[in-house]
């Protein structure tokens, strides 16, 4: 053989071990849950972008048939409808998986704790390597300072309790606030609310003097996340992990909304407003993040987890409040229809879209 061909045999060679997957057969499967929430989207989409297999339940797949067809459309990704109350169903979503992200939504008619517990025993039983778990504290389990748990949080770190006792390899990302809670609809907590001059005002009970954690979750969870799968349980198992990639105080959210937006955005330490239909149990919710969070400045995290340097050494590429102000909200306002950006009715009623949007942590 010439050096020529010997050279051009290398380069071949080399160029088919660049990736690290390189036949279908090759590619690990990922099973993701609750596919059309913002969490498992935005895995399902980096997962499929560097080379995973993706499965990924939905109960139903006709309720949002845009976010499903353009999930369906990326390569190498399989939806499936099934309930993940139906055991039988579970027990074959796992099937020849070796890893698992897995966010459960406290839907008000399911058993989150039940539903958490019989996906990580499956998961157990089909021999998922490692098992990515999106959790949260239970604040009456801290040692440093127990207070009242949050309802919607506790069922979470029950399942983790679960999933340690078990034994699966795992690793428990607690997310931080959503940049997309704010809204200038009326929800709880997070309205940004227009005013005639221009400017915006954010009436909230988040102490003045206490910092909130952010991620953008379209944008940074996903990356986040991969990386940690690529990493591995000899890096992350049994460990917990702060996704958040800024701690804000309410003005300083605000001072990075104004210079986003380039209008004046102000804080207004206020009680807790309802003022549209709710989901079921997320009233109690509702309360707990005002007496544990706001009235008692609990820690949003366990109190032995660093943040948000933990979360931008998984990915340097974040989307700061700011950035996200100037390039994101806008565009997500305009297609609702808010009256600030477009003048036009509303898209999705605020009651709708906080039913489906339950899954934000706060």
């Amino acid at each position: 053989m010439s050096s020529n061909d010997a050279l051009s045999n290398y380069e071949s060679t080399s160029r088919l071990n660049l990736s690290p997957v390189n036949s279908q057969s090759q590619k690990k499967l990922l099973i993701v849950v609750n596919s059309s929430g913002r969490q498992a989207s935005s895995v399902i989409r980096v997962a499929s972008a560097v080379g995973y297999r993706v499965r990924g339940q939905l109960r139903n797949i006709r309720k949002n048939a845009s976010l499903s067809a353009e999930l369906s459309s990326l390569k190498d990704v399989e939806l499936v409808e099934g309930s993940l109350e139906d055991l039988a169903f579970v027990e074959r979503l796992f099937e020849g998986a070796e890893l698992a992200f897995i966010n459960t939504t406290p839907y008000g008619w399911t058993d989150e704790v039940a539903t958490g517990k019989n996906l990580a025993d499956a998961a157990k039983r089909a021999g998922v390597k490692f098992y990515v778990y999106s959790g949260l504290t239970d604040h009456s389990k801290h040692s440093d300072r127990p207070l009242a748990p949050l309802p919607l949080w506790s069922t979470k770190f029950e399942v983790e309790e679960h999933i340690r006792a078990i034994g699966i390899p795992a690793v428990f990302p607690y997310v931080g606030c959503y940049h997309n809670n704010f809204s200038s609809r009326p929800y709880p907590l997070w309205q940004l609310t227009p005013i005639p001059d221009g400017s915006f005002e954010w009436r909230t009970p988040f102490p003045a003097d206490v910092g909130i954690p952010f991620i953008d979750t379209e944008h940074d969870l996903g990356a986040a996340v991969i990386q940690i799968l690529k990493d591995g349980p000899r890096k992350w198992n049994g460990k917990r992990i702060a996704l958040a990639f800024e701690v804000l105080t309410p003005q300083q959210a605000c001072e990075h909304f104004s210079r986003g937006l380039q209008r004046p955005v102000r804080y207004v330490n206020a009680p807790c407003e309802i003022k549209i239909p709710i989901p079921d149990g997320y009233r109690a919710q509702l309360e707990g993040i005002v007496h544990t969070l706001c009235n008692n400045k609990g820690a949003y995290f366990r109190p032995e987890m660093e943040c948000p340097n933990t979360a931008r050494r998984l990915w340097p590429g974040w989307r700061g409040l700011e950035e996200y102000a100037r390039e994101v909200w806008p565009l997500e306002e305009k297609q609702n229809g808010a009256q600030w950006a477009v003048g036009l009715s509303g898209i999705v009623t605020p009651a709708e879209e906080l039913e489906q949007g339950l899954e934000f942590a706060a």
